[in-house]
């Protein structure tokens, strides 16, 4: 894993700095600078250790970015950024988690209050301190109380695109090393759950301290917190990563048990029970001639413990994948032979949630279809924003801008030498009421498809949303309802709708529901998607994106759809495309 998104972290905490003390344009050139480091295909270790200029290849990163990227890189700060801590010496990315609270404000609340941590914020907000100060009120502070609840719940775990690169590095790390039989990725990011406390992984070795040992010397490692001969535990980029090395011959046992869920672990143990059956992270037992089962862990005749399949097999099951064992049904469904064949990353034969320079996106439509091309989709559809409520600045498109968009699509079809399908879209605001607004009836009638996302509005009030939803998916011209609940995953909270009910209207009205695999948002998620499949209504896989590098987000999305039970069967974007354009018309 390289560290491009440590090192974006660090260039939006200084524009987050520099802003809070008043620079109006900086922090928007380090910002998307960040943005392009993050989503940049080189390491920019690599970058580094060619020097300044290698680094100014990337795209809005100049001289003086360059200059600091290099320094924390070699050095692990740069001059300007410990000036700019000292200045506000705040806790600032998880003050600004608190939905409402940015920079300045607070830079305010320090100036005025002296806050400059969570709970300082907490206490100010119970204390009626924060409607006392100049710009604030009553409401504003209620606000606050209520926002840091939600960041600080959201401040105990981080985004499974943040953990599980780190993840599948130290699984390429570790087996490089010739004492590892085998390893693997465990846990709650295996499963592929949307946030995750910490990284685990699991090593099969008969020299458990050696590998640990080698862990902890691991170049990428901040803190060595224990090493052992069967755990060590470190931190990487801030994540606490443990390693657990078992023999062998008991790998999939362990393997299993410690992926999880508990709760999947609990009911599979108690199916073992009625078998007359132990299993636990050494393997399966068979107990039936054991006087007393818990007089050992490994008590019984060994049946399985190897691999996975061995051990769902003893137990008369089929392999259960990782991303179902949430205990909601999987269990039973393997008994009676009844596990959906999930999609595969394989199956998607294209994207229809896509934004160019035209809106918000980074890259020019030639770009981002040339890049469409690269990443081997059949078919690509262009969305970028209407003009409305909720949109970025004024980077919305009129009636007229799509229009001559159109124009432009069409002379780009003419001029792609390459197979691929590129559609035109537009991805409109539902209002509050439900209204797809700021595009005109006419002009959404002759788009290739139509995604309607809300944008504004988003459950401020607490109620419940799911009218406005069911009636955007009843809209006549929308194909794709996007990233329904509008959430950002630790920064805002979902609204609240009832996800059977959003089902059933949008498989009586033929209108997909998006799975948005930005893994800021992951909209729908897993449960929400296996209501869409068991009303029968279509899924949308999409990345959002507004880069190339983001085309390969679409891992999350798949992942997140298998996490509701999702078949390729189900995904609209899994079909070629005459079925696709049959079922857009």
């Amino acid at each position: 894993m390289s560290r491009n998104a440590e090192v974006a972290d660090v260039l939006e905490e200084y524009a987050d700095l520099m802003e809070a003390q008043g620079d109006d344009y900086r922090p928007n050139v380090y910002r998307r600078a960040a943005d392009n480091v993050r989503d940049h295909p080189e390491a920019i270790e690599d970058l580094v250790a060619e020097g300044p200029d290698a680094v100014q290849e990337i795209d809005g990163v100049g001289e003086g970015i360059a200059e600091h990227v290099v320094d924390y890189v070699e050095m692990g700060t740069f001059e300007e950024l410990e000036d700019a801590r000292d200045d506000l010496p705040v806790e600032m990315d998880v003050l600004t988690r608190v939905e409402g609270v940015g920079p300045k404000t607070v830079k305010k609340l320090y100036d005025a209050l002296g806050v400059t941590t969570l709970d300082d914020l907490e206490a100010a907000a119970e204390n009626g301190e924060i409607r006392e100060v100049s710009g604030f009120g009553a409401k504003t502070e209620e606000n606050i109380r209520e926002g840091v609840a939600f960041a600080r719940q959201a401040g105990e775990r981080d985004l499974l695109g943040d953990t599980r690169p780190i993840a599948d590095d130290v699984t390429d790390y570790l087996e490089e090393h010739d004492a590892v039989e085998r390893v693997a990725v465990a846990g709650s990011i295996r499963r592929w759950r949307e946030t995750n406390g910490d990284v685990d992984v699991l090593a099969a070795s008969d020299a458990g301290q050696r590998v640990g040992d080698h862990l902890a010397d691991w170049g990428r490692v901040g803190d060595v917190i224990e090493t052992g001969e069967t755990k060590t535990s470190v931190r990487v980029n801030g994540l606490r990563v443990d390693l657990r090395v078992v023999v062998g011959d008991e790998f999939g046992a362990a393997l299993q048990y410690f992926t999880g869920s508990k709760a999947h672990n609990v009911t599979l143990r108690n199916h073992a029970i009625a078998q007359d059956k132990k299993v636990n992270e050494y393997g399966v037992f068979d107990i039936s001639d054991v006087d007393d089962p818990d007089a050992g862990q490994r008590v019984g005749d060994l049946l399985a413990a190897e691999s996975e399949e061995d051990v769902y097999d003893a137990l008369g099951l089929p392999w259960i994948a990782p991303e179902l064992r949430e205990d909601r049904g999987e269990i039973d469904a393997a008994r009676e032979d009844a596990l959906p064949d999930l999609l595969a990353e394989d199956d998607l034969r294209g994207d229809l949630h896509v934004h160019t320079d035209w809106s918000d996106g980074d890259y020019s439509l030639r770009e981002m279809v040339d890049a469409a091309v690269e990443f081997g989709h059949d078919y690509v559809c262009i969305t970028d924003h209407a003009e409305g409520p909720g949109v970025f600045g004024d980077s919305g498109l009129s009636d007229a801008d799509l229009r001559e968009q159109a124009d432009a699509i069409a002379d780009l079809r003419d001029d792609v030498d390459a197979d691929i399908e590129v559609l035109h879209g537009v991805e409109a605001n539902v209002d509050a009421d439900g209204e797809v607004g700021a595009v005109s009836d006419d002009v959404l009638a002759d788009l290739d498809l139509v995604v309607a996302s809300p944008h504004s509005g988003l459950g401020d009030d607490g109620g419940d949303q799911t009218d406005r939803l069911v009636a955007a998916v009843e809209h006549p011209h929308v194909d794709i309802l996007g990233h329904p609940s509008g959430r950002l995953i630790n920064e805002r909270p979902a609204m609240t709708f009832d996800a059977t009910d959003l089902a059933a209207a949008a498989a009586d009205a033929g209108t997909a529901l998006e799975v948005n695999a930005n893994y800021h948002r992951l909209d729908l998620w897993g449960s929400a998607v296996r209501a869409a499949v068991e009303a029968d209504a279509p899924i949308a896989i999409d990345t959002d994106a507004h880069s190339p590098e983001e085309y390969a987000q679409r891992t999350y999305g798949v992942h997140t759809a298998r996490r509701g039970w999702a078949a390729a069967g189900d995904v609209l974007n899994t079909r070629d495309v005459d079925r696709l354009r049959a079922f857009l018309d």
